[in-house]
């Protein structure tokens, strides 16, 4: 098994990371909690109330996990490809593989990308809701002093199952999101690269920033309820399950509540993923 796409997307994953977390940090909370009035005065508060630490909370944990969480899912992905192909990565431009075997492999990458994910998720949307400001005298302490602790009380006040609550919102997020996510991004690279050729540096950032919204637009009802579901259990268990999470928000709120975040979604999804994919793809071409 080629383990090159492993490294290239573990390392494509922590530059990605880095851009877009200030943007994921607003993005939960604007989903999570009702007391902003929109993009610009959740990012004000933030930053008067915590300064701009605050954009960065939760960073530390995922700087190692979703770097590693992104290269199971792009080494997951090529090397489906190649099962179901029989070509490897350096190959495929000259003997293009189908868009039905992208969308399975992208597919196969996000089930499997969910399940590792689920627990880190959780960890990082619980540091990022907390909205106590550090190191400030008279200010009340945080819940969670970081990802350690946030573990060790989950386990010890929710049990282990604790650790994957969203998890089912959260395969549901990424499993058909991550098939069209590939699909957009290969669609447009054949679309602007002569055959037989590598993309340039330019199609591919294009290429990954649009595959990013694409998949984005689609993902933010489930990445809502997948955020809603995390936050429970942390003052007392609000929703019975995925489906009364979904009935109860859409009660209270009505259907814009499952966009909350999607504009700050797409605004992030095109650097982060322009950057991952340009990452990646340069990784892969120096290993060749």
């Amino acid at each position: 098994m080629p383990v090159e796409e492993f490294v290239a997307g573990w390392i494509s994953g922590a530059v990605g990371l880095v851009l877009g977390h200030p943007f994921d940090t607003i993005k939960v909370r604007l989903q999570t909690q009702n007391t902003y009035r929109g993009i610009v005065d959740c990012i004000l508060k933030t930053y008067r109330h915590e300064s701009v630490l605050g954009f960065f909370k939760g960073m530390s944990f995922p700087i190692a996990s979703v770097a590693l969480v992104n290269s199971v899912l792009f080494g997951v992905y090529s090397n489906t490809l190649l099962a179901l192909t029989a070509t490897s990565h350096q190959e495929r431009r000259a003997q293009p593989p189908s868009y039905t075997n992208i969308f399975i492999a992208g597919c196969t990458g996000g089930v499997l990308q969910a399940y590792c994910l689920a627990p880190f998720d959780l960890i990082k949307v619980r540091l990022q809701n907390q909205t106590e400001p550090r190191m400030k005298i008279g200010s009340s302490e945080p819940r969670y002093r970081g990802p350690v602790h946030c573990a060790a009380s989950i386990l010890r006040e929710e049990g282990p199952q604790g650790l994957f609550r969203g998890s089912w919102a959260l395969v549901l997020r990424d499993t058909p999101t991550l098939g069209m996510y590939f699909v957009t991004y290969e669609g447009l690279c054949r679309q602007y690269t002569p055959e037989g050729q590598n993309p340039s540096s330019t199609t591919v950032l294009v290429a990954g920033g649009f595959a990013g919204i694409a998949s984005w637009i689609t993902a933010t009802p489930f990445d809502v309820i997948k955020s809603r579901m995390q936050m429970d259990g942390l003052k007392g268990r609000k929703y019975r399950g995925m489906l009364h999470c979904m009935a109860s928000s859409f009660r209270q709120e009505g259907i814009r509540v499952f966009f909350k975040g999607m504009t700050l979604n797409s605004a992030r999804a095109f650097p982060v993923n322009a950057v991952t994919f340009l990452s990646y793809e340069y990784l892969l071409s120096l290993w060749r």
